[in-house]
């Protein structure tokens, strides 16, 4: 049976999707831009990765897991050249023993965000 996961830790859904879905032992947490529970877009790379990544965890706590337990990330981002920006926020989240992780260089991302981070994780 799957169980749907919102937390208000975390930004409220923009379009028709949940925050994250559990499912046989699993998390599927949906793509997280830079934006505060408030709804506010953060303004540079840095800061909407540390957003994005603190968000994750947020819905993880919630749905009784942790940044530990992530099997799989996919980020997706706008700007090349911000590469090793999102890497140096991302490995101070993920310090031992990382996820297996996709990245894409996108043309455009909802909201005009530079980062958006997706994870599946175990529960």
């Amino acid at each position: 049976m799957k169980e749907i996961i919102f937390t208000e830790n975390a930004p409220k859904p923009i379009g028709p999707y949940s925050q994250a879905i559990k499912v046989g032992g699993f998390i599927f947490i949906s793509g997280q831009l830079g934006i505060d529970s408030q709804g506010n877009l953060l303004s540079n790379t840095k800061e909407q990765t540390r957003q994005v990544l603190n968000n994750l965890k947020s819905i993880l706590y919630s749905a009784g897991s942790n940044l530990e337990k992530v099997v799989k990330i996919t980020i997706f981002f706008t700007q090349k050249d911000d590469f090793s920006i999102i890497n140096e926020v991302y490995s101070e989240f993920f310090t031992k023993e990382p996820p297996a992780r996709s990245a894409v260089c996108v043309a455009a991302l909802p909201k005009d965000a530079l980062v958006e981070i997706e994870a599946i994780a175990q529960v």
